[in-house]
């Protein structure tokens, strides 16, 4: 997309949608820990489930344009399972 403002022209890439599975946990303090396995170091927390949230699309948002900033390639998830094991705990 090109856009003029005054005399010079600004180009910005499209922006696109993307999908990531993010785990969110509850630790020892009360506070809601998410996290986005694909994107390595890409984690947050927050007093609230919806800052949580809120947090990590902050987040993800951030280490997508740093990485496309230097070129690094996006990843992407190959999929998803919930896994049901049987343990004494």
């Amino acid at each position: 997309m090109r856009r003029s403002y005054g005399r010079r022209s600004v180009t910005r890439p499209m922006s696109r949608a993307y999908s990531f599975t993010v785990v969110i946990e509850q630790d020892e303090d009360g506070l809601f820990v998410a996290s986005c396995s694909v994107l390595q170091g890409c984690h947050t927390q927050a007093k609230t489930y919806e800052g949580a949230v809120k947090n990590i699309r902050e987040a993800i948002q951030g280490a997508l344009e740093a990485r496309s900033f230097v070129g690094d390639p996006l990843p992407h998830e190959v999929g998803a399972e919930k896994v049901i094991v049987m343990a004494e705990a």
